[in-house]
């Protein structure tokens, strides 16, 4: 396993070491030893997503608050994305930046994103089959979103504006700067 720091604190890129053959492939997908002594964090993952989204779906940029905070490992099973975590960490040299990780089931890399950041993605293929591990349980009353074109952030979702889907929700966000009055 390769693990890849990014201009933002916290924020990693892992290449898992991929065993390929004639028949496919293997790879061990998180192992909790192991990511520790990589990385050096600690983390108990207890709950873990999927979603498959169309060509053209942009999620975000979601995130929970306060004690449901989540910290997320995400990679994609099929096809294509952009993956997005946008530092909202108030106090952070880096606050209100955000890295972008095209990650797939061709890369295999996995995209580690702790508390105190808003994640998003868009999906760059026909479709996209998206799973991530969280080290919090989902709480609906401390479910957090920013504007997914928040001009303050300026996110290049590699995508036609006439192509990007958005659900109802994700339209609605507040920008970064409304929303820091309420973290």
């Amino acid at each position: 396993m390769n693990i890849i720091k990014t201009t933002l604190e916290g924020v990693l890129i892992i290449e898992p070491t991929v065993f390929g053959d004639e028949r496919g492939y293997f790879y061990e997908s998180f192992n909790a030893k192991r990511f520790q002594e990589q990385t050096g964090i600690e983390v108990n993952f207890i709950q873990d997503n999927e979603s498959k989204s169309k060509y053209g779906v942009v999620r975000g940029l979601h995130f929970q608050s306060g004690e449901y905070a989540q910290a997320k490992l995400v990679h994609v099973a099929k096809g294509r994305i952009l993956d997005i975590a946008v530092d909202i960490r108030e106090k952070s040299p880096t606050f209100g930046q955000y890295i972008a990780v095209e990650l797939s089931d061709v890369n295999h890399r996995q995209l580690f994103i702790p508390r105190g950041f808003a994640h998003g993605f868009s999906v760059l293929s026909e479709d996209a089959v998206f799973q991530y591990k969280c080290d919090n349980y989902y709480n609906p009353q401390s479910e957090r979103g920013i504007l997914w074109s928040d001009p303050s952030i300026g996110i290049d979702w590699q995508l036609p504006a006439s192509d990007i889907i958005l659900s109802e929700k994700d339209k609605k966000h507040p920008l970064l700067k409304d929303l820091c009055e309420s973290l």
